[in-house]
């Protein structure tokens, strides 16, 4: 007989033997699932989920949010999906919803996530909170995302409500959803000089479409501030959620000292 095969025992996933990750994410979203990998511990695995939505194509201020609303819309059909593998916990890879309606917004959303699947959650914007009080000292912020001037306004709005002010943010308008995956990596660096200033504590880049994870590690060390890439804030808010102390190198000092 082997250990395996021991009656009454608990046999833990062979890969992840620490802890399932449910992903959920756009379907339109090529970004997230890569930068979580990435982001990944030794025993703990992620499972992609997709909410299944249509390329949005010519985006104005009303068809993102339109957008943004129907990919929420979809958000439990994907939770159901992933719940067959029978994950131990979600993690949101769409932020712009997240945000929406301030911080009561936030947990109100979350929270039906939660109560249909049983499980805990982490969101992007719950997640940047996390992460700014995780820095300590930070008082006044800069952010910048693939959305729309409506859906920036909505940040604003969340990050004002737990006691941040927004100096200075921008919004790329990318035109269509899957364009968000294609803004380059000078356009990343170039977005994040426009933003800094003297007069800014730390710089934030929404969107999980956008792949910020390298850049803003690079960026906190040319700038000499915190940097946060929401793939990584997200994720890092799941392990600590679930009490992984692993420490990353090579993603910024999120991964690396908090």
């Amino acid at each position: 007989m082997t250990i395996d095969t021991i009656p009454g025992r608990v046999q833990a996933d062979q890969l992840g033997y620490r802890m399932k990750f449910g992903v959920l994410g756009p379907s339109t979203n090529t970004i997230v699932q890569p930068d979580f990998d990435d982001l990944r511990v030794p025993g703990v695995t992620n499972h992609y989920s997709r909410i299944v939505v249509d390329d949005a194509k010519a985006v104005s201020n009303e068809s993102f949010m339109a957008g943004a609303w129907e990919i929420s819309d979809n958000t439990h059909e994907a939770v159901r999906g992933v719940l067959t593998c029978k994950p131990n916990y979600l993690v949101m890879g769409m932020s712009a919803v997240t945000f929406f309606g301030g911080a009561d917004g936030a947990v109100k959303w979350r929270r039906g996530v939660e109560e249909i699947s049983g499980l805990g959650v982490s969101t992007g914007s719950e997640a940047t909170v996390a992460a700014l009080a995780a820095y300590g000292g930070i008082k006044k912020v800069a952010f910048f995302s693939p959305y729309y001037p409506t859906a920036n306004a909505e940040v604003r709005n969340f990050l004002s409500d737990h006691g941040y002010e927004t100096v200075r943010d921008i919004p790329l308008q990318c035109p269509s959803w899957t364009s968000i995956a294609e803004q380059t990596e000078r356009t990343i660096i170039d977005t994040f000089k426009a933003l800094d200033g003297d007069d800014v504590d730390a710089l934030i880049q929404c969107g999980t479409n956008i792949s910020a994870i390298r850049v803003a590690a690079a960026a906190e060390l040319w700038l000499n501030k915190p940097v946060i890439a929401i793939n990584t804030a997200t994720y890092w808010h799941a392990l600590r959620a679930n009490g992984f102390t692993d420490r990353l190198q090579g993603f910024g000092r999120l991964m690396s000292e908090f």
